[in-house]
């Protein structure tokens, strides 16, 4: 889902999540305080014209972007009031000298190295020299991979990519899959598009990549020529890497073959010895791109060892920058914070801190969470809502006049079968193996790493655990898993800012978590891409070759409607990426609106905040989008991120719905006004 980030001024998480399910249909505002979507309104702008602007845009006019960040939101507000509660949780462990192995412990002694910049500092780039070491003593291509293999263990993104995770085409079953990877730029097209924005990019990334390494002992004749030969062989990995809308198709990702076969795929690379380095232990594996690994054996063969030696220790510094001293730590941010997001300044330490520590050990955090902000009872309501969304995605398959009856018969036992997980696990991972000291903070997350890596292979060859959640409670975030055929919505997304349950009307609670969450993650299940899933979560096509091609014609629409978006300066939304976004984005929006019609707020239909409950329910869902960034990390996102900009997932989907253009008299003319024979219609 990729909530849009913000700030805010959150109560206790319990209380507001618990307002959130309430269904409460009072006057939000309380006794005091202004009606909270009114008081976000910019009536400057014309609800027909730019509809994000008119329901954000004095909240925008507000609420700067702080130097520190490259994005400033609703998700950020939230994320700002998680970190607050874990920080105390965080100082607590560190002066509470528990006992050794104990969560507590843990999460005491990664925190108080973490915060000990001066350590740090002094031991400089002392704590990654027996991994340099082992880059440096490279002989050979065995070598070379051996020392990737290594890689992959520690976390650090050197060439290949893989993981352990459930068989498209046989759910009930753990495989190993590799994807394309190794590129120190955000995605292949960095490489090569031509505008002035990307070539700079491209110029100051040799640059940095220079700078890193001389800050890792090079002299700087050396490492200007290391970093242009770097940069020469990314961009030949970059070549045969596939573009973003390419990544989407399930079925062109899906390359199974027997690992005794792997050889003859990809001459040049030794899987063996690579995987049992690795400790894979497998007869098959999935090859997600194997133009890729086709390309990398080739290298292999053809790039001279001290080339590969520079990459690889440009990778390693690469990979734990931010653990290390000061000067590595500021040019990692002044290129990745700087020039690709525009960032101003670094986000403070103890939250960069807490960002790692949620990367290795996040659910022991998130048991700590909910132990003291989310209780079980609030669990059961956000239920409940699920549950009301569910009935109307029911309702709306039932009627469709596109899709034949047979179809729809899958489509509906596909619903059923869709497990919502709301809040946070019942059953939470075992850390009981991480080991973690205070002896360095670059340890502990190396030691972090190899524990996530562990932990994900040795799924192989084991049961699918289907009560795994992978994302923490204190996310604010949600996903469908198609393979699962489950949408999970963890406990933060929830939360709403500044705003107390016994306030909460059903309108914001509809749009803002109904349609952009629930009804969102519901609609992934059947959009361009899950749909070719089917109640099992296993790759099948379920559908006629009419309903297909039925459907098709429809998302056609939508990725034509998006391609139309011009961003910045030249820069267009790419719809064909973006698809399944906007799919479950126009779904979620219809789907949680019928729902929210079956409530007493609608049927009453009176007016809070001189708003009726149909424009609260339109505002409460362009809520849950209230962010802005700057100009740097969205052209980062529009090349990189399947997801449309926030302005777009508000105006875009809204342009297509009859009830919007009703609720605030969109008229020919005005900009969203779309005839009805443009206005897509899916679910």
């Amino acid at each position: 889902m990729n909530k849009a980030s913000a700030l805010r001024n959150w109560l206790l998480m319990g209380v507001a999540a618990a307002g959130l399910a309430s269904c409460n249909s009072g006057n939000q505002a309380g006794a005091n305080q202004p009606d909270l979507l009114q008081a976000n309104l910019d009536t400057t702008v014309r609800p027909g014209d730019d509809f994000f602007t008119y329901a954000n845009g004095g909240w925008l006019k507000k609420h700067p972007i702080p130097a520190s960040e490259s994005s400033w939101g609703i998700g950020k507000e939230v994320q700002n009031e998680v970190y607050a509660r874990l920080r105390a949780l965080n100082e607590e462990a560190a002066k509470a000298n528990a006992a050794a192995g104990t969560s507590q412990q843990k999460i005491g002694d990664f925190w108080a190295t973490g915060l000990d910049s001066a350590a740090i500092d002094k031991q400089g780039i002392a704590p990654l020299k027996p991994e340099l070491d082992r880059i440096a003593a490279i002989k050979s291509v065995a070598d070379v991979q051996s020392v990737v293999a290594r890689h992959k263990v520690l976390g650090v993104n050197s060439l290949i990519g893989l993981y352990v995770g459930q068989d498209a085409k046989n759910s009930d079953k753990m495989a190993l899959h590799l994807y394309q990877a190794g590129l120190g730029l955000p995605n292949r097209d960095y490489y090569f598009n031509k505008d002035s924005r990307t070539s700079n990019i491209r110029k100051e990334y040799v640059r940095h990549v220079g700078h890193m390494l001389q800050l890792t002992g090079q002299d700087s004749v050396t490492a200007q020529r290391h970093a242009a030969q770097i940069m020469q062989l990314e961009t030949q990995l970059a070549g045969s890497s596939r573009k973003l809308e390419d990544l989407r198709d399930p079925y062109a990702n899906y390359n199974k073959r027997a690992v005794a076969d792997l050889s003859k795929l990809t001459p040049g690379l030794d899987w063996k010895p690579w995987l049992a380095q690795m400790e894979l232990k497998t007869d098959t594996v999935i090859v997600g791109q194997p133009e890729f690994y086709q390309k990398a054996g080739q290298l292999l063969k053809s790039v001279p060892l001290d080339q590969w030696q520079a990459y690889l220790q440009w990778h390693l510094v690469n990979a734990f920058a931010g653990q290390l001293s000061r000067p590595i730590d500021d040019e990692h941010f002044r290129f990745y914070g700087t020039v690709l997001q525009g960032s101003k300044q670094q986000r403070a330490r103890w939250k960069r801190v807490l960002d790692e520590e949620e990367s290795g050990m996040g659910e022991i955090l998130g048991q700590l969470f909910v132990k003291e902000y989310f209780t079980p009872e609030t669990k059961a309501r956000y239920a409940k809502i699920t549950e009301n969304v569910v009935a109307s995605f029911r309702e709306h398959i039932q009627a469709l006049d596109w899709m034949s009856d047979s179809t729809k018969q899958k489509a509906l036992v596909k619903l059923t079968k869709i497990t919502p997980k709301v809040g946070y696990p019942d059953k939470w991972r075992d850390y009981s193996t991480l080991e973690i000291k205070r002896d360095s903070y670059l340890a502990n997350v190396m030691r972090a790493n190899e524990w996530q890596y562990r932990y994900n292979i040795n799924k192989l060859g084991k049961p699918v655990d289907r009560t795994e959640w992978d994302m923490t409670p204190q996310t604010y975030n949600a996903y469908y898993n198609p393979s699962n055929n489950e949408i999970v919505l963890p406990a933060a997304i929830f939360a709403i800012p500044g705003l107390e349950d016994k306030n909460a009307d059903d309108a914001i609670i509809y749009g803002y978590a109904g349609a952009s969450t629930i009804g969102h993650e519901l609609t992934h299940g059947f959009d361009d891409e899950g749909s070719q899933f089917d109640e099992k979560g296993n790759l099948r096509n379920w559908w006629s070759k009419k309903d297909r091609a039925a459907f098709q014609q429809r998302v056609n629409g939508i990725v034509r409607q998006f391609n139309g978006y011009t961003v910045l300066d030249s820069l267009h939304i790419n719809g064909k990426a973006t698809a399944g976004e906007n799919i479950a984005d126009l779904g979620g929006i219809v789907i949680a609106f019928d729902a929210f019609k079956k409530t007493e707020q609608y049927k009453k239909g009176e007016k809070i905040g001189g708003l009726t409950p149909t424009q609260r329910y339109f505002l409460g869902y362009a809520l849950g989008w209230q962010n802005h960034q700057r100009n740097e990390v969205l052209a980062q996102r529009i090349l990189t991120d399947v997801h449309s900009p926030a302005q777009y997932r508000v105006n875009g989907p809204f342009a297509d719905v009859p009830e919007f253009y009703e609720a605030f008299q969109v008229k020919e003319g005005q900009k969203l006004w779309r005839p009805d024979s443009a206005r897509v219609k899916i679910w």
